[in-house]
């Protein structure tokens, strides 16, 4: 100890003191850099898997489609719909088809069974047996025609009926109010309603009712050939065949599940496909004055392309699929299998024996026969079938003629062969299962949308407060769509405090509030994307209300005028009375007489006698020029006669003094006019002015004589 305490000096000491100081610090800024290096680690680690988890989650939510909880209770919603009641037609051919389901599996064992008995007299030699079972299979089989006649009659009223629920129900939530308009300018969830509402609703029932027929049938089947079965060579031979369906179903279930996915994705670039040609027809004129066709050639055969891309991949992915399939449960070859093997042996014999005509009944035999199937599927129905018979020592057989053994293995094998078709025609069935998933999931998506449409509800990419610029007056407002009020009161129309927006929340006006009386004429003015249009749009409930108040009378006293009318189709008198029909016209006490009052009014009146009267039926799109479609559309709100009136350019294509007349009739008939243009002419015909310079100011003046200029 002495030794050792002579070195602690006080300087020995700080020196030590100090040396291990810093290794301590040191060791601690290493640990620490270590620990932050796991957490930092761990944390990028935690934020990389919370974004897998997300996107995994978002893509499991996008476009959905598969067999389980969500589609059972699609379907049943969609299925209540296509079957309103207990007691419809609907129900009355499920019925039908369940009964002529039964009626042919019943027909398919009695056949079985007198086949046997028609081969077994041919064996023996015994020509009364023959014609006793030969005689009733003849008879049979105008029978067995006319049910599976019946049972496709069922299946295509079934098929039809669906098609005609569903179209109607869709169609009742597309057409009610401005859904339709809604569908495709504000919501854009849905592209391609027409594809949905046509093809797709035809496929989505076609699907169903196959799906029903073909699962009827085999179940059916099964059901009897088990009990059949179990009586003939006991129950381990169909729960043999069973497990081998739960094993085969769950594994050919779990290989197809893209199936679904696949599907939508290939109803949605059709409706792409079809919306570009449909378009090409719609601006054909304004595509050959630009000599666009190169460029919209281009555009299709991309989108063409995109479609011919998925179908190759869906097409190599049903050949992978269709070769698990073949092995498992459908593979049908041309060959020779047991029984028939037989029969040819016995038409040998036959031939020997009974000369040519024994031989002719044989071949006949011989081409009622279906062709033989090789499967897996069947593989099991012969291990299970040849036990009984290679048991020498099973007690069913021990004192059996050959004849008679012969009749059973024929009994019992068919049975079972036909078990293992419907056994394995269920497993297939889960292939259609999860392709009517898809459809489904679309028609449920389109079911959606229409019922949220209809309460007002829709999604778009909004402007976000990122994409405005800082500083600017709009960055503040938070618009939320429908938070306005809109009250209804005739002779009025009058904003308070309401923001002028797009559907996607880009303001155009902060804060628009006038107020404009029947009898008060306004000239509406402004540059292109001033909000001349959207506010019409507000006005007429196409677009929702951001906030405030809008008092305006009902839609229907409300009449909006384009610059490009629409013609519809049918009559001359059509033409005037849209959208009405005759029995409206006769319901208001409007003669026709009157009628041709309204086009005198608008110079119009050689038309009647020009095209052949008012039950002519024309193109009016293309029959009529530019200038009378205006003038056309302009009888038309003469018959309607509303409070107000929005023309938007519709004189354009009109001589001054026609549009002066019109104007100037207009007030005679009491009807009050919002008016875009922007001519000078006009201004003896309006009181008011709402001006709007494209930059969120507007102004709503009386129009005076130190009025000089306005407009564009």
């Amino acid at each position: 100890m002495a030794a050792v305490s002579k070195y602690l000096t006080a300087r020995n000491s700080s020196i030590a003191g100090g040396v291990l100081l810093v290794l301590y610090v040191l060791k601690q800024r290493r640990r620490t850099s270590q620990l932050n290096r796991y957490v930092v680690g761990a944390c990028i680690t935690c934020i990389f898997m919370s974004t897998c988890w997300s996107f995994l989650q978002k893509e499991s939510k996008k476009d959905r489609a598969a067999v389980d909880k969500l589609f059972l209770l699609r379907i049943c919603r969609i299925l209540r719909i296509m079957t309103p009641r207990l007691l419809c037609m609907e129900t009355g051919y499920l019925l039908l088809i369940a009964v002529m389901l039964v009626i042919r599996t019943y027909c398919d064992v009695w056949m079985i069974q007198n086949g046997t008995m028609i081969e077994s007299s041919i064996i023996n030699r015994d020509s009364r047996l023959f014609k006793q079972h030969f005689y009733p299979y003849i008879a049979v089989i105008p029978v067995i025609a006319l049910v599976n006649n019946f049972l496709k009659l069922g299946i295509n009223e079934l098929k039809l009926r669906f098609r005609e629920r569903l179209t109607q129900h869709l169609y009742d939530q597309y057409l009610q109010g401005y859904t339709y308009y809604k569908m495709g300018n504000l919501d854009n969830r849905i592209a391609n309603a027409d594809q949905l509402l046509t093809q797709d609703v035809e496929k989505f029932c076609n699907s169903v009712v196959d799906l029903y027929s073909n699962l009827s049938k085999p179940l059916l089947d099964i059901g009897l050939y088990i009990f059949k079965l179990t009586s003939a060579i006991g129950a381990q031979g169909p729960a043999c065949m069973m497990a081998y369906l739960l094993i085969s179903g769950l594994f050919l279930t779990r290989l197809r599940r893209p199936v679904a996915k696949m599907t939508v994705t290939e109803q949605r670039y059709e409706g792409e496909y079809r919306y570009v040609n449909a378009r090409l027809i719609t601006n054909s004129e304004e595509i050959a004055f630009y000599n666009g066709n190169l460029r919209e050639k281009q555009t299709i055969y991309a989108t063409f392309q995109k479609l011919v891309d998925h179908l190759h991949n869906f097409i190599f992915f049903r050949f992978s699929m269709g070769f698990v399939d073949s092995i498992i449960a459908k593979c049908k070859h041309i060959v020779i299998n047991f029984d028939q093997g037989l029969i040819l042996c016995m038409a040998l014999l036959t031939l020997m024996l009974v000369g040519n005509n024994g031989m002719i009944l044989l071949l006949f035999l011989l081409l009622l026969l279906p062709p033989a199937t090789t499967d897996i599927a069947t593989g099991v129905g012969y291990l299970v079938v040849s036990r009984p018979f290679l048991d020498l020592s099973h007690p069913r057989h021990l004192h059996t003629k050959q004849s008679e053994l012969m009749e059973d293995y024929y009994q019992s094998g068919r049975m079972l062969l036909r078990l293992s078709q419907a056994l394995g025609r269920i497993v297939l069935a889960g292939r259609e299962l999860t392709r009517l998933s898809g459809f489904t999931s679309r028609i449920a998506e389109l079911m959606k949308v229409l019922k949220e449409l209809n309460m007002g509800k829709y999604e778009r990419t909004m402007v976000t407060q990122q994409e405005k610029e800082p500083g600017s007056r709009s960055e503040k407002l938070v618009l939320v769509p429908g938070s306005g009020r809109v009250i209804n009161a005739d002779n009025i129309i009058k904003f308070d405090h309401t923001p002028l927006a797009t559907p996607n929340g880009e303001i155009l006006i902060r804060d628009l509030t006038f107020e404009v009386m029947s009898g008060t004429n306004v000239l509406v003015c402004g540059p292109n994307g001033c909000g001349k249009s959207s506010l019409f749009r507000v006005l007429g409930e196409l677009w929702p209300l951001f906030g405030g108040e809008l008092t305006k009378p009902e839609r229907g006293k409300l009449f909006y005028v384009p610059q490009r009318p629409y013609m519809t189709l049918g009559s001359l008198r059509d033409q005037v009375i849209y959208p009405d029909t005759l029995e409206a016209q006769n319901r208001k006490g409007i003669s026709d007489q009157v009628l041709k009052e309204y086009l005198d009014n608008v110079q119009l009146g050689h038309i009647l006698e020009r095209e052949g009267g008012w039950n002519t039926v024309q193109d009016w799109m293309d029959v009529l020029s530019g200038g009378e479609k205006q003038r056309m559309a302009m009888a038309r709100l003469f018959y309607h006669k509303p409070q107000f009136a929005i023309l938007d350019e519709c004189t354009s294509a009109v001589s001054v003094d026609v549009e002066d007349f019109i104007y100037s009739h207009c007030r005679t008939v009491g009807i009050t006019l919002f008016t875009v243009s922007h001519r000078k002419s006009l201004w003896k015909h309006h009181k008011y002015y709402l001006h709007m310079d494209g930059r969120g100011n507007y102004e709503f003046k009386p129009i005076t004589e130190e009025t000089v200029e306005f407009g564009s």
